[in-house]
């Protein structure tokens, strides 16, 4: 990399301390392939890479190490100089992932943001904040698929977010180390939070508009973002949403968040033969070790998740949906067989608890057992697939649309029913297959068709992302979700829109989820 020399003329009128004077430069200062930005908090050096401004490892919060360890978010101190932010930080702490960098100092974000001028015009540019997937417990914000250099392109600022996952983000300390820790089970959503109060605080320094915010994910990431429609506390940070293959459910009651942080005490004591006061002090991988036997052990999916408390969550995210001030938007959609990702497109056995993230395995059993009767020309493999996607995703997403539309905001809804013609998920829209499509990563896909249809799709959510309805050249014309028609958008090769899609499945379901 070219190595950059400073005029002091430039120092001056660009915000760096010149003679005891200090200047706060509205938008990114660019010469050759650096670029240098002041926020609220000191001044960052990223780089420019083909007319695109990138910062990576941005802190917004307080290293969660030391005395905060197992503590909320905390406000970012300032610092002094230039702070470098051309490398990604570490990744959240979790198993696996070998080469790859981990730490409990994981609170970061990352910025692609367009270069003024050209078809993106001058700004301030409509905000994309992606929340990565993983469980709850995996993933993190510098996926090579998640390189926001193409957005920026488009007109759009990208930013990606890293946030504690695991015991770290989603375990309630309080029955375990105090009072101290009550609500800590919303670790990683206090994270979100506090990424999102940074962010208007400082996105327009970076030419996007605090105004304009998007927050989005899929799997783990969507419903992060559907429970943060549903966080008082966040409603106010962002305008709108993505929400692919989510839902608002995964949440503990306090006592249910109790329970799971015993359990985990239990074993831990069990394991370790210390108390659980030694974790305070223990290395992360120990709490990895006994993290990895609790989740193999507890007889429900994902027992680690955020919970109801005084602070973040005051009731389900489900009840508080749709009733922050003003109108917000949201497009939300799930895969036709997103569990066959999960129980195998050739599934050895029923469902058991944990396959399950929602109800308890009798009730399931209940609707299940419907389902040979609404679909007596579906194979048995396919019926249980698609009962466990109604549970996990489809069910939770269309009640996170209900909720929004009838609190007054606007809806579009999907479901993705393409599905590959050969290989091992062969004939299944499966988990995760979204993630190519949306952000356009299938270029030479051998599948007929596949290249065009992840075009359609990243193109819907450009326009959505900046105001306008999900549309595109080749989709048809996307009407809004109502819970009287259900609108839906069926996208495939072709696509087309479908009323009250799976309507008698929906119907199995209801006043269980």
């Amino acid at each position: 990399m070219k190595k950059q020399v400073w005029s002091r003329r430039a120092i001056v009128q660009q915000g760096f301390l010149a003679a005891g004077v200090a200047v706060l430069p509205r938008r990114i200062w660019a010469q050759d392939s650096t670029a240098v930005v002041k926020t609220d908090l000191g001044m960052l050096r990223g780089e420019t890479i083909d007319g695109v401004h990138i910062f990576r490892g941005v802190p917004y919060a307080e290293p969660p190490v030391g005395e905060l360890r197992f503590r909320p978010a905390g406000k970012k101190k300032p610092w002094i100089g230039v702070r470098d932010a051309r490398s990604f930080a570490d990744s959240p702490v979790q198993t696996g992932e070998p080469g790859v960098k981990h730490s409990e100092d994981c609170l970061y974000l990352n910025l692609w943001t367009p270069t003024p001028g050209g078809v993106q015009g001058k700004g301030p540019w409509p905000v994309f904040v992606w929340i990565h997937g993983g469980g709850f417990t995996n993933g993190h914000a510098f996926e090579a698929t998640y390189d926001g250099s193409q957005f920026a392109h488009e007109g759009v600022v990208l930013v990606t977010v890293g946030y504690r996952l695991g015991v770290f983000g989603f375990l309630n300390w309080e029955p375990l180390l105090g009072a101290a820790y009550e609500g800590t089970a919303n670790n990683a959503l206090s994270d979100l939070v506090a990424a999102l109060e940074w962010l208007q605080r400082n996105i327009s320094v970076f030419g996007g508009d605090p105004a304009r915010i998007t927050v989005g994910g899929e799997s783990a990431g969507a419903k992060l973002t559907d429970i943060l429609l549903g966080t008082p506390r966040a409603q106010p940070l962002f305008s709108q949403a993505i929400s692919e293959s989510g839902g608002a459910e995964r949440v503990w009651s306090k006592e249910a968040s109790a329970d799971v942080a015993e359990g985990f005490g239990k074993l831990w004591k069990d394991e370790t033969q210390t108390a659980v006061a030694a974790m305070l002090d223990a290395p992360a991988s120990a709490l990895l070790d006994v993290q990895t036997k609790f989740l193999k052990s507890w007889p429900q999916h994902f027992p680690l998740r955020p919970q109801i408390d005084v602070d973040l969550l005051p009731r389900l995210p489900i009840k508080s949906i749709g009733k922050s001030e003003g109108s917000k938007r949201l497009l939300i959609g799930t895969n036709r067989d997103e569990s066959a990702l999960f129980i195998g497109p050739r599934p050895e056995h029923d469902p058991t608890a944990q396959d399950l993230g929602n109800v308890q395995l009798p009730r399931f059993n209940e609707v299940f057992a419907k389902y040979a009767s609404l679909y007596p020309d579906m194979s048995d493999e396919l019926r249980r697939i698609r009962a466990v996607t109604a549970e996990e995703y489809w069910i939770p997403s269309e009640r996170v649309a209900e909720a929004f539309v009838n609190g007054g905001g606007s809806a579009w809804m999907y479901r993705l029913d393409y599905a590959p013609t050969k290989g091992r998920m062969k004939g299944l829209a499966f988990h995760s297959e979204d993630i190519d499509l949306v952000w356009d990563r299938t270029k030479a896909s051998p599948e007929a068709g596949e290249t065009a249809l992840a075009e359609q799709m990243h193109a819907a959510w450009l326009n959505f992302l900046k105001g306008e309805p999900p549309a595109a050249a080749g989709l048809p014309v996307w009407p809004q979700f109502t819970q009287e028609v259900r609108s839906t958008m069926l996208l495939n090769i072709p696509s087309k829109v479908a009323e009250h899609p799976q309507q008698a499945e929906l119907l199995l379901w209801d006043g269980l989820l």
